[in-house]
């Protein structure tokens, strides 16, 4: 299907589902509403295509206008077509990939067979293609954060939209079943209309654990198993069946959390809650085992008279006598003649008992008796393993490869946990208490001490911890509460088996002190020290580093670390690789988006370096968000550009806000998004078999003088622009997100400072993105590039070169392409004019207006290109079909602010509606957080 033809698919399918939408509207809405409503949209489309000041403002007029509920009701109308033009896309991209497999076998752009072949074609054997595929592991991260707008039960709503427009291509359905097909797509449309999609509630942190959590029986676990199917099928196809016989997936995807781990500045995360979180994956994870089991159970109806089971098997059914017993207590020779069914029988029975002991845990409740579940996931793997191999003696082999096979590989890749939750805490938390217990047990004032002082007195007690007697009692709460965490995790990794705990993050990293006292606090909850000459440690602790400054001297502070005695002998007692986190999100805050991507680019090479030089194995973390400003973008693409070298095989990385909605809340998506993680990490590891490219000096040297002069480019607008923070939170809605029951977390790190350095980071993107400013993902770049050519041929041709040659630059400006049209300067200055200070107002727009102008000719000029977005078709498509509805939408929020502010009330009537519009507004503009 080329661009021409989705293009054609896309608008079919959008007015379809329009034209049910318009008509469940005209039926539900008032009419005097529902006329504005075609008013607005018929408007100021035709003021994009021309502008008209009389014309806007007859429909500014037509806005004021309108009461409370008549805008609630326009908002919500947009807020739903938003929805279904997502689904149409989403399903047109299905299609498209399905029409790709059908003509070029299996092949799309990024899909295994495409991968695969391009590694054979570049000389890669099968034997090396096994062993590098034997080392990848694609880890991402789900995480809670106040920029996902969509309830759960919107998202159930979409959902079954999406699947009524499947069955719709079902080239069976004519005439009246067709028609009854409609019919069901319209009343599931009119379903979402009638579903509320504001919260009435602020969210806590179970309501994001179970939205978090609700992706696994939705999508992911049905996912998991079909990556692995199309992985196997791929290698067979490519290299052969001996190659797929040898192929090992189980360790290619590993699903981590923050969700209840997270307690960086939020006082809802205790360590109570970190526990529920660890027992509410893991009732997700049994529970779906259970329901597999049961279904294994109906299909292996095998009679003992018709096959012969392996001698392994028929020993493990009478191992399960007592379990049995307890199974069948009114029939004891039940399945007697079907032996797998009484054998996995016995299996849910034991399943089920540590699901009704993790439901116990959860209500608080811990059960009586004899525990007679499994002790770990191995045990459940064993029995499975026993089935399977049983299965293949007899000439079974292809039954014991469909569904048990699917069971196995679940297991094996969620474990009893289903996730591996990371607990994340800020540096200044852990050297508080620390200060405290060392004063307290031997009266040393630790925070006094350089670092120099500091790291020898923690190398030196962390190995000792008995040394360290004091009262807890009389330790700040917050202390309490620190060591509390660490015997939560202590505790947990006893019950669910150590691969429930990914790493300890340690936030604001600044030193390698910060990371020596997490081991210290860990060492007295038993998680690391010394037992004689011997060390143990059983946590990892990954240093965030996230400002610009903290990127730049990353390697001086790992060098401290690594050359501690003490830590080399835990991290080598560890076992696995030093984890080291980049965070996207504050460095862009922090100095613009040129200097925090450059920053980031060569954080990784040095880090990399020193950990090499060290002998110590190292896995970069990426704090990425879903927003560009943060590091968002697409998944396949930004781990192409990722330093040449640096992915060695395994990947970690967040997957915050609405990315989680968009990628997982499908099935078929989730399938898709998945393996272009995986086949993004076997292509940045292909180096690890030979070859691989690097970076050319002269384009690194030139990166250094763009991000220089775009760092001071930013910092003079929003650090020496008198007025510049009063307009941000005039200007954008950043005050009134705070109100919207969005997520669990404060937007503000410090209530009522006004400071840059108090929003959180994604608040400040998701107001930019609000106010269609989208200023964190390109500032800067138009007066960075415009200082670097100057006049000089010589240097456009260079950065021309580069935007061609070099995945890293390419990458940079095709995303800032996207935020540059997403962005609307004319809707922009309607946000502007709600400055208290008009003059002040208009000032601080002028000089960023200037710079989106500079920034969108830079662009142009050095992509070579007459349009943004002309080499992606696709998404310039979209944003024109979304606008009809957008532009509409913005106005109508700049009539809200200026209403509900001037109102100054809590309980407004204009406030539903404005929080409404936030909602809608980040449906429309996607990428919001």
């Amino acid at each position: 299907m080329d661009t021409v033809s989705y293009g054609r698919e896309l608008r079919q399918r959008e007015r379809l589902l329009s034209l049910l939408l318009s008509r469940i509207l005209k039926r539900q809405l008032p009419p005097a509403v529902f006329t504005a409503l075609g008013e607005l949209r018929r408007g100021f489309t035709r003021l994009r295509d021309q502008d008209d000041p009389r014309r806007r403002q007859v429909l500014r007029a037509l806005i004021e206008r309108l009461d409370p509920e008549s805008i609630t009701q326009i908002v919500r109308a947009a807020g739903v077509y938003f929805g279904l033009l997502y689904i149409a896309e989403e399903f047109v991209a299905l299609r498209r990939r399905r029409h790709a497999v059908r003509a070029h076998a299996h092949m799309w752009p990024g899909s295994f067979h495409d991968t695969l072949w391009g590694l054979k074609e570049a000389g890669v054997g099968a034997a090396e293609a096994l062993a590098l595929i034997s080392r990848l592991r694609f880890m991402p991260v789900i995480t809670a954060h106040p920029s996902e707008a969509k309830r759960r039960t919107i998202k159930g709503a979409l959902r079954n939209i999406f699947l009524s427009v499947e069955a719709l291509d079902d080239a069976r359905l004519r005439g009246s079943f067709r028609a009854e097909a409609v019919r069901r797509l319209a009343s599931q449309i009119q379903i979402l209309w009638k579903t509320d999609e504001v919260r009435a509630t602020q969210l806590d942190v179970r309501d994001e654990l179970r939205a978090g959590l609700s992706y696994f029986p939705l999508s992911l676990f049905s996912a998991t198993v079909q990556v692995y199917r199309n992985l196997r099928r791929a290698v067979r196809d490519v290299y052969g069946e001996q190659a797929a016989a040898g192929l090992e997936v189980s360790r290619l995807l590993r699903f981590g959390s923050w969700i209840g781990g997270d307690r960086d500045g939020h006082p809802g995360v205790t360590a109570e809650v970190t526990d529920l979180a660890w027992q509410m994956q893991a009732r997700v994870a049994l529970e779906e085992y259970l329901r597999r089991l049961e279904q294994l159970s109906d299909q292996l109806s095998y009679s003992i008279r018709m096959c012969r089971p392996s001698a392994a098997f028929l020993a493990s059914l009478e191992e399960d006598a007592r379990y049995a017993a307890l199974r069948f207590p009114a029939q004891p020779h039940r399945y007697q003649q079907e032996p797998y069914r009484r054998k996995l029988a016995v299996m849910c029975y034991r399943v089920k008992r540590n699901l009704d002991a993790v439901k116990a845990a959860i209500d608080g409740a811990p059960l009586e008796g004899e525990e007679l579940g499994y002790e770990s996931a191995e045990g459940l793997l064993r029995d499975l393993y026993l089935i399977r191999d049983s299965l293949i003696q007899h000439g079974d082999e292809d039954v014991a490869n469909a569904e048990l096979t699917d069971l196995i590989h679940l297991v094996e890749t969620f474990g009893f946990h289903l996730l591996q939750l990371d607990v994340r805490q800020e540096s200044a938390v852990h050297t508080r208490a620390c200060g405290e217990i060392l004063r307290a047990a031997l009266g040393v004032d630790y925070v006094a001490l350089d670092e120099t002082g500091r790291l020898a007195l923690l190398g030196e007690l962390v190995g000792r911890p008995d040394a360290l007697a004091f009262d807890p009692e009389t330790l700040s709460q917050q202390t309490q509460e620190t060591l509390r965490v660490f015997r939560v995790i202590a505790h947990n990794r006893r019950a669910l088996g150590p691969a429930c705990f990914g790493r300890y993050v340690i936030s604001m990293t600044h030193g390698a002190s910060h990371v020596m006292e997490v081991m210290l606090l860990a060492a007295l909850a038993g998680l690391a020290g010394r037992v004689g000459e011997r060390w143990f440690c059983h946590l990892g602790a990954s240093p965030l580093f996230e400002t610009i400054d903290d990127l730049n001297r990353v390697e001086q502070v790992l060098e401290q670390l690594y050359a501690l005695p003490a830590y080399r002998h835990l991290i080598a007692a560890f076992g696995e690789a030093q984890e080291v986190m980049l965070g996207y999100s504050d460095s862009c805050k922090d100095g613009g988006i040129l200097a925090s991507a450059w920053s980031l680019y060569q954080a990784q090479k040095r880090i990399l370096a020193v950990s090499e030089r060290h002998g110590i194995p190292c896995r970069l973390f990426h704090g990425r968000g879903g927003t560009l400003g943060r590091g968002g973008g697409p998944t396949h693409e930004a781990i192409l550009a990722q330093p040449p070298g640096t992915v060695h095989g395994e990947l970690k990385l967040t997957e915050q806000g609405e990315v989680l909605f968009y990628k997982y809340n499908n099935m078929e998506t989730a399938v898709y998004e998945l393996t272009l993680g995986i086949t993004g990490v076997l292509k940045a590891s292909s180096h690890l078999v030979g070859g691989g490219r690097t970076d050319r000096e002269a384009y690194a040297a030139a990166m250094d003088e763009i991000a220089r002069a775009g760092e001071q480019a930013y910092r003079t607008l929003t650090e020496g622009t008198p007025g510049f923070l009063d307009y941000f939170y005039e200007a954008t809605p950043v005050q009134e997100i705070g109100l919207l029951n969005i997520g669990s977390r404060p937007p503000h790190r410090r209530q009522g400072d006004r400071s840059r350095a108090s929003v959180r980071a994604i608040s400040w993107v998701f107001a930019w993105a609000q106010s269609r400013h989208t200023l964190p993902a390109w500032y800067g770049i138009g007066s960075a590039l415009a200082a670097f050519r100057g006049d000089d041929p010589a240097r456009l041709a260079l950065l021309r070169q580069m935007y061609r040659d070099w995945p890293f630059f390419r990458t940079l400006l095709s995303n800032a392409q996207m935020a540059l049209a997403k962005a609307d300067f004319g809707i922009a200055r309607e946000y502007a004019q709600l400055c208290t200070d008009p003059a002040l107002g208009e000032c601080v727009y002028t000089l960023i207006a200037a710079e989106y102008a500079r920034a969108v000719e830079e662009v142009l000029r050095v992509s070579d290109s007459t349009a943004l977005l002309a080499d992606n078709p696709e998404l310039a498509l979209s944003l024109s079909q979304r606008r009809q509805y957008l532009d509409p939408l913005n106005h109508v929020q700049t009539v809200l602010l200026a209403k509900f502010r001037a109102d100054a009330r809590e309980d407004s009537p204009w406030l539903e509606p404005l929080l409404r519009s936030i909602n809608a507004i980040a449906a429309g503009m996607r990428n919001t957080g």
